[in-house]
């Protein structure tokens, strides 16, 4: 294999000419690799932002230096010209170079694999192994994200979409999720839940693509259904069964609190302390309950007519969503009506909130769609943002989301992808 070669698979670069190889000791000693594009690269100059050919402007202000992938122990740096172009669209900026993208100090290679490692490695570990900065960790997937998004129409085909918030930062900082319930992965993320974050999603989809869209299943939240009946009239909104059955169990919770304070007020303290262990036995599925809590719930059915009547409204709502499409139907109207008479405050104002959202809740019935997939691609996210913890902005985040859940990560250098 010729020495030409060889340096080129060493330093994972292409249409590459390497001039010569220097060894300096500054620093712990450093491997200098004076290199130019190839002549066919030199006579078809492309703009550094856009890619588009661009006539030659000049040979620049000198060479730079970018960061490769370490040769053994030892730092290897790149060294070339960076001759500038003029773009109809950007003006005048440097060309395009084969072996780094615009804007940045390091190679392709050194930043794919600063990527892959970033989705499976702690911050502290990627930041030793490759001798950079945490916040130049957040930089570079920055890069690689928008030029592996780029790649390929990734909203291209979507049908099904799930759409949620999810908190990334103290004081209230959100945000929007976008997951395709086909593939399972995160399509899109951005800051803020409102409905002009949402409506920006809708703009990258593009009328071709809202019209594709078939179904969308949210929370109960009204700027997501607003701009969901706005954007994609003819798609199927479903309400998320999960979140109904939360309201059950949340309106369960209260009338314990109910029951406990009036047992308290009473003079009732054993009854009082029975009622506050028994949270648990509860909001558990029966399926799940330890034999304690079958006694605990035994024990409430014998003692406590109001908590129990609470308990069984929370049950059937859950069996609701078990049962094939009519049988689900016919049930879920009998729950409304059952609660709507129950006496207990807490299950009449939510028979009131589930029959404004019953639409939504059969067509998720018909289509048997959920948030499920969204609410695991949350609690990735905030494992995630643990990771991401010293990035200053949430654009680093979103990224390192997108590489890890979104199907962005690239292949480490020299690995089939």
């Amino acid at each position: 294999m010729r020495r030409q070669m060889v340096w080129e698979r060493l330093l994972g670069v292409e249409q590459t000419v390497v001039e010569s190889v220097e060894y300096e000791e500054d620093g712990g000693g450093t491997i200098v690799v004076r290199v130019r594009p190839r002549a066919a690269w030199l006579r078809k100059p492309c703009c550094g932002v856009c890619g588009g050919r661009s006539p030659k402007y000049d040979l620049g202000v000198g060479v730079r230096h970018w960061r490769a992938l370490d040769l053994g122990t030892v730092q290897a740096v790149i060294v070339g010209a960076a001759p500038r172009v003029r773009c109809a669209e950007h003006g005048v900026v440097v060309a395009a170079v084969p072996w780094a993208r615009h804007g940045s100090g390091f190679t392709k290679g050194f930043e794919e694999t600063v990527s892959w490692l970033a989705t499976r490695c702690s911050k502290s570990a990627v930041s030793e192994l490759m001798r950079v900065a945490w916040l130049t960790v957040g930089r570079i997937i920055g890069r690689v994200v928008a030029e592996m998004g780029s790649v390929a129409d990734r909203l291209r085909g979507v049908k099904r979409l799930g759409i949620d918030e999810v908190s990334y930062r103290k004081g209230h900082r959100y945000l929007t999720v976008v997951v395709d319930h086909e593939s399972g992965l995160l399509l899109w993320a951005a800051p803020g839940h409102d409905q002009k974050t949402l409506d920006a999603f809708f703009d990258l989809l593009g009328p071709e693509g809202c019209a594709a869209i078939e179904a969308v299943t949210a929370d109960a939240a009204s700027w997501i259904r607003k701009v969901v009946e706005k954007r994609c009239p003819q798609a199927a909104m479903c309400m998320d069964p999960f979140h109904v059955v939360q309201w059950a169990t949340d309106a369960l919770d209260d009338v314990r609190r109910e029951v406990w304070n009036d047992a308290r007020r009473a003079g009732q303290h054993a009854a009082a302390n029975e009622l506050k262990g028994c949270r648990y036995a509860l909001w558990k599925n029966p399926e799940d309950l330890t034999l304690h809590q079958k006694a605990r719930l035994a024990n409430i059915a014998k003692t406590n007519d109001r908590l129990y009547r609470a308990y069984l409204l929370k049950e059937q709502l859950r069996q609701v969503f078990r049962l094939a499409l009519e049988p689900a139907k016919a049930l879920l109207k009998t729950w409304v009506s059952w609660a709507r008479r129950c006496r207990l405050k807490p299950f009449v104002a939510l028979a009131k909130r589930i029959a404004e959202h019953q639409p939504r809740i059969e067509t998720a019935l018909s289509l048997k769609l959920s948030n499920g997939l969204v609410e695991s691609m949350n609690t990735k996210i905030r494992l995630i943002t643990r990771q991401a913890f010293g990035f200053h902005s949430a654009e680093p985040l979103i990224g390192l989301a997108l590489l890890a859940l979104g199907g962005l990560c690239p292949p480490l250098p020299g690995r089939p992808s």
